[in-house]
């Protein structure tokens, strides 16, 4: 009997929990709390399970996302989650499977593009994605930061609190849609994101309960900021040798942003502080007094996404000067392929399928790369994955698709 490839329903959810588990290299355990979540989360015809002899053995779901461009604009995403295959089942082509199935109805309910975060870098990129953001995580020496020990407070004129859950499930949604708003490669989040990150809905792999949590407010006493970390709470010979672990860090405003970082490098006890993944262009170091006292301890990709749409995706975002690509773009899929006119200015753009010959020529996961504006066409095609076809053309694409503020996806999923 072969292997089975169908979506999921409410019976099945934990037999394909605990398959997704044994996927990610975790115990086959499944707690009542989970279950409950996501049979209030999941969608089951988004939801694909491979099952060999009644037994689940890859996994694959999807759900509705928005993903901000460059400019502001929220895109719609089909957003690509939880995707495993048992080690018992490998190279048999189960991924591909699901998908192909997934991408094709994105593509048919109006869906712009796809996301996903790429757990090896190798996978994606035959699905025609592309890293389109990357991030940085450093470790912050506090003893060389060069803080002034006496620090009582934001310089800003503003204020930073402890914050308990209830008061973070209150203000911090409306904080993270102010702050995607003006960040490209941020996503939306969901109510249950909320209810886990604070332990409202407790999860084993999320340790919420560990978490503190501190809120700046402006001289007016709008929330800007809003920081959550851990601390490992280490002590050697009777002196404090603590950590600071950031779980999530958002801002609005630079004030609200140096305030919170200076108020974790003050905490008495603490002689480190693990800053979690930040943007490639974050102002961290230099809120500093000596940044070299931010260590960066890894730098990757983290973003991929998959256009699906093309001229949709080109007339959303905004871009800096005037100026026309004429792009031909590969993919083998059939979902993105053509060529395409791009006419752009400060004022708006259009995108549509044009019989011109082409400027530039690419495949779907280039495309991908260059679209939030943190690739360089010049680098690309120096790589081999961008042809210039006509003299200038890569400049132009510079010009009108790179971007100076670099974009960040703050949020796994």
């Amino acid at each position: 009997m072969g292997i089975e490839l169908r979506t999921v329903g409410d019976t099945d959810l934990p037999n394909w929990t605990r398959a997704m588990a044994v996927g990610f290299l975790r115990p086959p355990e499944v707690s009542k709390e989970e279950i409950e979540l996501r049979l209030g989360t999941y969608d089951p015809d988004r939801t694909q399970g491979a099952y060999d002899d009644g037994r689940c053995v890859a996994t694959f779901r999807s759900f509705a996302q928005e993903l901000t461009v460059v400019g502001g604009a929220a895109v719609p995403a089909d957003a690509v989650s939880n995707v495993t295959v048992s080690p018992t089942h490998r190279r048999r082509g189960l991924l591909s499977r699901m998908m192909a199935n997934d991408l094709r109805a994105a593509k048919e309910r109006g869906d712009a593009l796809a996301t996903l975060i790429s757990a090896e870098y190798p996978i994606y990129g035959r699905y025609g994605f592309g890293p389109a953001t990357w991030c940085t995580e450093w470790h912050i020496d506090v003893a060389r930061a060069r803080l002034d020990p006496r620090y009582a407070g934001p310089d800003d004129g503003g204020r930073v609190d402890f914050a308990d859950a209830d008061e973070v499930r209150e203000v911090g949604p409306a904080l993270h849609d102010r702050f995607r708003a003006g960040q490209p490669g941020a996503i939306d989040l969901p109510p249950s994101w909320w209810q886990t990150h604070t332990g409202a809905v407790p999860l084993p792999q999320i340790p919420a309960k560990e978490r503190f949590h501190a809120v700046h407010r402006s001289a007016s006493g709008e929330v800007g900021g809003l920081v959550t970390y851990r601390v490992d709470d280490v002590w050697e010979h009777k002196l404090p040798r603590n950590t600071v672990i950031v779980d999530r860090l958002t801002a609005t405003t630079p004030a609200a942003e140096r305030a919170l970082w200076r108020f974790l490098c003050s905490i008495d006890w603490v002689l480190h502080v693990r800053t979690g993944l930040r943007g490639p262009g974050d102002l961290l170091p230099f809120h500093l007094g000596d940044p070299r006292a931010a260590r960066t301890a890894q730098h990757a990709d983290f973003l991929w996404i998959r256009p699906l749409d093309l001229p949709r995706l080109l007339a959303a975002r905004t871009y800096p000067l005037s100026g026309s690509l004429v792009l031909q773009v590969r993919d083998a899929a059939g979902l993105a392929d053509g060529r395409f006119l791009l006419e752009a200015g400060p004022e708006g753009a259009t995108c549509t399928r044009t019989r011109r010959s082409a400027e530039l020529t690419l495949d779907a996961g280039a495309f991908a790369a260059l679209y939030l504006g943190d690739e360089s066409a010049v680098r690309l095609a120096a790589l081999g994955h961008v042809d210039e076809e006509r003299p200038g053309a890569l400049a132009t694409a510079d010009l009108l698709l790179h971007t100076a503020r670099r974009p960040w996806c703050p949020d796994s999923f």
